[in-house]
């Protein structure tokens, strides 16, 4: 049975891709490191901020990583002025509230950073349980962040929806034993379908509670048929 569902941040309750890579993009102009739009696609992929600092400027100390990461933030907030949830998701939100079933979100954005987001949208208080990069040791596609929601929100992984725009975030979602929806707004169906997800929308205004309950019992079906 459907008793919780789970959200990542960036691309699933906001379209913050495009945010993040100008914001990376002058950040890294800063320390004099120029990068390509598909280079900079690594930093939609899912990974801790400590991750994608020392993917792009090699070994840091922890205090380089505090100062830069301050630095990206602040980057953020400049290019973050006007910040609008996907289409759908308000409606989608208020759904799983009137059914009662439990809501997480699980990014490995920094606890700064998504505090800052929930409170632009004033939705701080629509997410029971909120697991950051800040809180696990280990960035998607480790499954540890999906673990720790589920735990802090008493259901089992087994009861657990998870949605997710990004393949190394489907397969954590995956690892932890959880059932996936994609969300692709631009492309990239075919790869979440191979990462695991169980179906892919382009945002949560082609999907109902319904829908999300139907394919949650079909895929416990299949995987008591197999």
């Amino acid at each position: 049975m459907l008793n919780g569902v789970i959200f990542d941040m960036d691309g699933v309750v906001i379209n913050s891709h495009p945010i993040h890579r100008r914001a990376w993009k002058r950040f890294l102009d800063t320390v004099g490191i120029s990068v390509t739009a598909k280079e900079l696609e690594f930093v939609t992929q899912g990974g801790k901020r400590e991750d994608i600092l020392r993917h792009f400027l090699g070994p840091l100390t922890d205090e380089q990583v505090i100062e830069y990461g301050h630095r990206k933030e602040a980057l953020f907030r400049e290019e973050a002025l006007q910040i609008d949830p996907m289409p759908g998701l308000a409606c989608f939100l208020a759904e799983l509230e009137h059914a009662k079933i439990s809501i997480g979100l699980a990014s490995c954005g920094s606890r700064v950073r998504i505090r800052y987001v929930l409170e632009r949208l004033n939705w701080t208080s629509r997410f029971k349980v909120i697991v950051t990069g800040d809180d696990v040791k280990r960035g998607k596609p480790d499954p540890c962040i999906f673990l720790r929601t589920a735990s802090q929100m008493n259901i089992s992984c087994g009861e657990a929806l998870v949605f997710e725009d990004a393949v190394p975030g489907v397969q954590g979602a995956v690892a932890a034993g959880m059932r996936a929806v994609g969300v692709a707004s631009n492309g990239g169906t075919k790869l979440l379908l191979a990462a695991g997800a169980a179906r892919v929308v382009p945002d949560f205004s082609s999907i109902t509670l319904g829908d999300v309950s139907r394919l949650f019992e079909t895929a416990i079906a299949a995987d008591r048929s197999n």
